[in-house]
């Protein structure tokens, strides 16, 4: 009896690590940036997120001549999204004209823009499968 105990407790332990090890990581690049005023700030989305919640994982990045870059850790295997914009006033939120056109300028994974509003889903959406991923998003006003 103690035998098959531990036998199922190394079986379980070995599910936990490698659960454990299934993760990766999403470094992401902005070069594009025309001040190093404020922060560039990163959201990572699920498809019931995008555009319409918090992200499931959110960074914020210095800029430095021109460049922001961010590393977001401990990520899953599934579909995600991510947008970006450059808070140039630092106020934590994307700034807007009176007509809803932005003010500050935006990008999204796959730098596929919709030109007639809002990034879409599948657009902007990739797959993580356990290996680092590496992104360059570049912005848009």
């Amino acid at each position: 009896m103690k035998t098959i105990a531990i036998f199922i407790s190394l079986f379980l332990a070995q599910q936990l690590q490698a659960q454990t090890n299934n993760t990766t990581t999403i470094t992401v690049t902005v070069k594009n940036l025309d001040s190093n005023e404020g922060a560039v700030l990163f959201g990572l989305y699920t498809e019931i997120t995008f555009m319409k919640a918090k992200p499931k994982f959110n960074a914020k990045s210095k800029i430095v001549n021109g460049t922001a870059i961010i590393t977001f850790e401990g990520i899953t295997p599934g579909t995600y999204a991510i947008s970006c914009f450059h808070d140039k006033n630092g106020n934590g939120q994307m700034d807007f004209e009176p007509t809803g056109k932005p003010i500050e300028s935006y990008g999204v994974s796959n730098n596929k823009m919709s030109p007639n509003g809002q990034p879409q889903w599948n657009d902007a959406k990739f797959e993580v499968t356990g290996s680092p991923l590496k992104f360059n998003i570049g912005l848009i006003r």
